[in-house]
């Protein structure tokens, strides 16, 4: 009777869980929606910059893809596929609008066309993910709350989405590449020609995405010093052609820029070289009056060049405050008396969640240590943040730090919370009652942080500038 009783009660829960997967997955949908009347591409980071390659990309489409210069944008370094879809919308503008600057006024609609393509490119990615932990955990079901909830938690990943950012499809790419990497372990290293071609394709089309997706490759071959020995071989053989696959679709680019420019890795500044003395101390151990402002002020000028700080303070909330206002438009935003206030206590509220996300993360890449597929994403964390450390040390921007955006860091966090999912799913079968003590303090996490989901400026508002 007592066995009967449980197992209604597990179903029932299964139900609600269900249901409230499906709530949450509709609001994300709602967000973005919200986001996209009332968010403009143009108020993101560098976003002059960032229009001005889309100008120069389409005037040569259909006919050929020429990348632009430094002269033509400082974005000039960045490979083009996130300006591709802009770009081609701006074509198909120019041919069926008439205006006496068709540049100018094509710039609302490859801006808002491209805000709802990422969009629905950031929908995929988070489906896709949640089939990856469905294969990896077995599970009968696709919807998944302890992926869902702890992602839609993540405020930067709604203001990533809502600029014109390579990011998204590091994040999209990336994927497809787990999910097609995690088949490749379970079936102990078979493949086919197509699964080479395909792997190989999205290894060129990350490496096309943003030079943060380079960070993402050396763990596939760190890899095969873990691989047990009977497999090892049939490894090699796969990523060897795959790798050159992305080589051929990418190298182009990275050629373009060294032939122009002298480095593979040219960037818009010029770099000071790895030394650790480029940054001042506060920048790797904050102290003091700017460490209290953590959770008091957590909004720039605060604690400015302050590593983790900002990075802490631009996950949960918005540390440089482009969603509410921007330095052009310090008149328009709403809410801005009331800020620092509200996302002090964000960053409160967000400490447990932190602590819960990088637990679970710890747990389950202790557990499965030896995993090659759960290795792999670990050894991606890793090289990502600490990447991005040697080209904050190599590139300093003294002395406000404003390279220091969880945007440029948005696969690492995705990641970790891509394991922390895998474990708060199997935690449940060790004991239910703090599983759902858990997802209750992610639901509150959600419904406090809400307001740092969503754009602050008026609906429509660029139409009156």
């Amino acid at each position: 009777m007592n066995e009967t009783i449980t197992s209604k009660n597990i179903r029932n829960q299964e139900k609600r869980i269900k249901f409230l997967t499906i709530i949450l997955l509709f609001t994300i949908i709602g967000i973005l929606l919200f986001n996209f009347f009332s968010y403009h591409p143009i108020l993101g980071y560098d976003a002059d910059a960032h229009d001005g390659y889309i100008d120069y990309l389409s005037r040569y489409l259909p006919d050929s893809i020429n990348v632009p210069l430094k002269e033509d944008t400082r974005e000039f370094f960045n490979p083009p596929l996130a300006y591709l879809f802009p770009s081609i919308v701006q074509v198909i503008c120019r041919n069926t609008i008439e205006a006496p600057d068709l540049l100018l006024a094509c710039k609302p609609y490859y801006n808002k066309a491209t805000q709802i393509f990422q969009s629905f490119l950031y929908l995929l990615t988070i489906l896709i993910n949640m089939k990856t932990l469905q294969l990896f955990t077995k599970s009968k079901y696709f919807l998944n709350i302890s992926y869902l909830l702890p992602i839609s938690i993540l405020a930067v990943n709604y203001r990533t989405i809502s600029m014109i950012r390579g990011e998204v499809y590091i994040l999209f790419f990336l994927s497809l590449i787990l999910n097609r990497f995690l088949k490749l372990v379970q079936s102990k290293f078979r493949y086919t020609l197509l699964d080479t071609l395909v792997f190989g394709l999205l290894i060129g089309l990350l490496a096309l995405s943003r030079q943060w997706a380079f960070l993402l490759f050396p763990g596939f071959f760190i890899l095969i010093l873990y691989i047990e020995k009977v497999y090892r071989k049939k490894y090699l053989i796969f990523i060897t052609p795959v790798f050159i696959i992305g080589f051929i679709v990418s190298s182009w680019f990275y050629f373009n820029l060294y032939f122009e420019y002298g480095s593979f890795t040219s960037f818009n500044e010029e770099s000071s070289g790895f030394n650790i003395s480029n940054q001042p101390l506060s920048f790797y151990l904050p102290v003091g009056e700017e460490l209290s402002y953590l959770f008091t002020k957590p909004i720039r000028p605060y604690f400015s060049n302050t590593l983790l700080p900002i990075l802490y303070s631009d996950l949960w909330g918005d540390y440089w405050g482009y969603f509410v206002f921007t330095s052009r438009f310090l008149d328009i935003g709403r809410d801005q008396a009331l800020l620092g206030d509200y996302l002090a206590r964000v960053n409160i509220v967000s400490l447990l969640p932190t602590f819960l996300i990088l637990f679970g993360f710890y747990k389950i890449s202790k557990k499965y240590k030896k995993d090659t597929f759960i290795r792999y994403i670990s050894i991606s964390i890793a090289l990502s943040f600490f990447g991005y450390l040697w080209f904050l040390i190599s590139y300093p921007s003294l002395p406000t730090g404003d390279s220091i955006k969880a945007t440029y860091l948005v696969q690492v966090f995705n990641l970790i919370v891509f394991l922390f999912a895998l474990w708060l799913d199997q935690f449940k079968n060790v004991s239910n009652k703090k599983y759902l003590l858990i997802i209750s303090v992610l639901i509150f996490t959600f419904i406090h942080n809400f307001s740092t989901y969503l754009s602050h400026f008026p609906i429509n508002f660029i139409k009156t500038l």
